[in-house]
């Protein structure tokens, strides 16, 4: 059998090999012609897998180390008899770190409690019960929305979009690309869904970039700006525009009204420069990055494989086994002998966003490769606190899932 792996799927090199051909080749360059005798595809999202790509190749099985699928045309796959994975959740814990530490920065720089702020989470799937588990831990109010489960499940628990908007004064998105239909999530952030906020309302979204109509953003900061200075031309927007803020951290935002924090953008790598110039946190698709994360989604792509080809039974190589992926280490947070470290402090230690962020501001150019050669970070629980603080604190890390 062949295998064509994406060679940007971590922890994946020797694994195959001993049951297969494995062909190793970046994803954005997969081309139909590596395929034509191909049983397996493994990819991650820069590889268009429709019918241009697989048409006339003997692929019959993909397996995408992501979250996400909107790169697989699975009507296409279905008609063609081809069968698809993907790995969801597997990078769950990492996207909520990132909600988590990003929620603490925003509140440190604008000098409010997050115990007097209610967050809307918008999907409530794998990663938007972890940010909603972590939020109540942290002493948030949670509003939830999910037209989906409440139809499955009942109203019970869930608001519509509009009370969310209304009443939240953060909101993160979590949800799926649909780019049609009664769940259509394409463009689901409008000027419509942007005047709903609450005047000083944070916007999150570290789902998919197309979740966002950049230009009635655009359209509208640029308007919201020209309104704040009378007499000011209406003008496309700027970094140095007067509608925008620039706090003591260098961030920029669109003053009184509502700031962004983005990990994903539209025409990925090519982002929108002045979207960049407005939001006060911005990342290069990385929020689910960490090194827990990544083995995750492989592991699972790898069990699927093995699944569907029946790579464990007694045809397999003697010498082979089983494939196996590797486990990672804990990580060793010491908090030496300070008694009075906080849980922001600590949740902090486990991931600078800020570093993220400078970077990608100072080469925006390089956003594919920032994401390529992404430095390891770790989730929650993968550190092990020492000593670990006992009382609320103790009990918080714990639910959390700090080890001791």
């Amino acid at each position: 059998m062949k295998i064509v792996i994406d060679d940007k799927i971590p922890f994946i090199r020797g694994i195959l090999e001993p049951f297969a051909e494995v062909i190793y080749l970046p994803g954005g360059q997969i081309r139909r012609e590596h395929l034509l005798d191909a049983d397996c595809l493994m990819a991650r999202t820069r590889t268009r897998c429709n019918r241009e790509l697989l048409e006339g190749t003997a692929v019959r099985f993909i397996a995408t180390a992501t979250i996400g699928f909107d790169h697989i045309d699975t009507d296409y796959c279905q008609a063609a008899g081809i069968k698809w994975t993907n790995a969801p959740g597997c990078n769950s814990g990492s996207v909520a770190q990132y909600i988590t530490v990003a929620l603490i920065i925003m509140a440190n720089r604008h000098q409010f409690d997050l115990t007097n702020k209610t967050l809307g989470i918008i999907g409530v799937g794998h990663v938007g019960s972890k940010v909603q588990r972590i939020a109540e831990i942290l002493g948030m109010k949670v509003l939830l929305t999910d037209p989906p489960r409440a139809r499955t499940e009942g109203p019970e628990g869930f608001v519509d979009l509009k009370t969310l908007l209304n009443q939240s004064d953060i909101v993160s998105l979590h949800v799926p690309l649909n780019r049609d239909g009664e769940d259509k999530t394409w463009h689901l952030v409008d000027r419509g869904f942007l005047e709903a906020l609450k005047p000083g309302a944070i916007l999150m979204n570290t789902s998919r970039g197309e979740v966002i109509d950049e230009e009635e953003v655009l359209g509208l900061a640029s308007l919201l700006s020209s309104r704040r200075k009378p007499g000011s031309p209406s003008s496309e927007l700027q970094s140095g525009d007067p509608g925008l803020r620039r706090d003591d951290s260098g961030a920029s935002q669109i003053s009184n009204h509502w700031s962004l924090v983005l990990d994903v953008w539209q025409n990925e790598p090519n982002i929108n420069r002045k979207l960049l110039a407005i939001s006060e946190i911005a990342t290069p698709h990385i929020a689910g990055y960490s090194q827990d994360g990544k083995l995750n989604a492989t592991r699972m792509v790898v069990e699927a494989v093995i699944r569907e080809f029946d790579l464990t039974d007694d045809r397999r190589p003697t010498t082979a086994g089983t494939p196996s992926v590797v486990s990672l280490p804990s990580a060793v947070l010491s908090m030496g002998h300070e008694s009075r470290v906080t849980l922001h402090e600590i949740l902090l230690a486990t991931y600078d966003i800020l570093a993220d962020d400078r970077r990608l501001r100072e080469l925006p150019e390089t956003f594919e490769e920032q994401r390529n050669n992404y430095p390891v970070r770790r989730e929650f629980t993968a550190y092990q606190i020492d000593p670990f603080p006992a009382g609320d604190l103790g009990a918080k890390l714990t639910s959390l899932g700090f080890l001791h």
